[in-house]
């Protein structure tokens, strides 16, 4: 079997259920292995179809489970029993399972809020119903395209707000697996920082740095220094090559834009195998995309690296772990529908990401993660005691 090495300065949880305070730096490298992924095929047209009826197959449950997360609060309903009005959702292919379990759950504390929810199941499908009006909430397993932003935004005056409601997963295929960079196992270079990748990515170069065409930009001594980085990326737009640029080129509200010379593949399939047969390569990719051998870098900042080890992405630590949204219509300062608000304070809860465990595809929130995606929520309506 042939397996990823990556030999990597890194901060090293004590498990899955660690969080980010909990991590302190190691005084030696860390060498790791990983079984590299099987080279999967493009989804036909035929699956995409059936996915949208019915939701894709979902994968082989995840050998490691991390610990749900004891800072998670436990769902107290802010209403009685008879609390009535409707919610109308929609939601990516991968996420039918775990909406529908999220819904079930949730009539035990209110049967009488209707929620509608029903295929099509297309994440571009919801954004576009959720600009409409048709729709309430619009569950995406990935970050909205920037065209179902601005269509939104014409529409309403207000760009949409998005809910952080489950971790992705860490190397499923198809089901938001964690974002890693890597570069051929000859090159030297073991860790690099947001702001070095953006001086290799991006021609806003919002992070401060100058461009960094050479290995020798990026730390690599000897006959390294002057050898030139090759960059296999994706062209836009993508769903990772979207998600690489909101947390690598973007800063704040300034969105960060792709340097021209990159070398550009229109998908994420071939992008380990090219950097695997190029010694100067350097891409990125999803976990489960990562089908050849090549070494995997810590990211970090602040002289802090993570390896995208099991346990840093499901404590939330490694800096590309991925997020599924819940996409709503709320006008700035105005309150949510009680039974909206209360439906995704229920999905943030323990009970809610207990769900998310019990699937065992996607990895739950950490507190921190739902403490912050709770303030999104906003301020309760009249009447509600939470």
């Amino acid at each position: 079997m042939r397996y990823l090495r990556g030999k990597v300065l890194a901060m090293v949880l004590a498990g899955a259920a660690a969080g980010p305070a909990m991590a302190g730096q190691t005084s030696a490298s860390v060498e790791w292995l990983l079984p590299t992924a099987k080279t999967h095929a493009v989804q036909t047209h035929a699956q995409d179809e059936a996915g949208k009826q019915s939701g894709r197959p979902l994968p082989t449950p995840e050998f490691l489970q991390p610990t749900l997360d004891a800072a998670l609060p436990s769902f107290k309903p802010s209403h009685d029993a008879g609390l009535k009005g409707s919610i109308s959702m929609a939601a990516s292919d991968t996420l039918p399972g775990l909406v529908g379990a999220w819904i079930h759950a949730f009539h035990k504390f209110y049967p009488d809020v209707r929620i509608s929810f029903g295929p099509p199941y297309e994440g571009s499908h919801g954004a576009m119903e959720l600009a409409n009006g048709k729709i309430d909430i619009a569950f995406v397993s990935r970050e909205l395209k920037p065209t179902d932003i601005t269509a939104f935004g014409a529409r309403h005056g207000y760009p949409p707000l998005s809910v952080p409601v489950s971790g992705g997963s860490y190397r499923q295929f198809g089901f938001l697996d964690a974002v890693v960079f890597f570069v051929n196992p000859q090159n030297p270079v073991e860790r690099l920082s947001l702001a070095q990748l953006d001086a290799v990515l991006s021609r806003s170069l919002l992070r401060g740095k100058h461009a960094a065409v050479t290995w020798g930009d990026l730390g690599a001594g000897g006959a390294w220094a002057a050898r030139p980085i090759h960059v296999y990326a994706i062209k836009p737009w993508n769903g990772f090559e979207e998600f690489v640029r909101q947390r690598v080129l973007d800063v704040g509200a300034q969105r960060g834009h792709w340097r021209t010379d990159l070398h550009y593949d229109p998908t994420v399939f071939p992008i380990a195998r090219r950097v695997a047969a190029d010694p100067d390569g350097i891409g990125y990719a999803g976990l489960a995309f990562v089908d050849a051998p090549v070494k995997m870098l810590a990211i970090g900042s602040d002289g802090h690296y993570l390896a995208p080890t099991y346990a840093n992405v499901a404590s939330a630590a490694y800096p590309l772990s991925r997020l599924i949204y819940a996409n709503v219509n709320l006008k700035p300062s105005t309150a949510m529908t009680p039974p909206m608000r209360e439906f995704l304070r229920f999905v943030l809860s323990r009970q809610g990401q207990q769900i998310v465990l019990d699937q065992a595809v996607f990895l739950p929130l950490r507190g921190f993660q739902a403490e912050s995606a709770g303030a999104l929520l906003g301020a309760p309506a009249h009447g509600d005691r939470s």
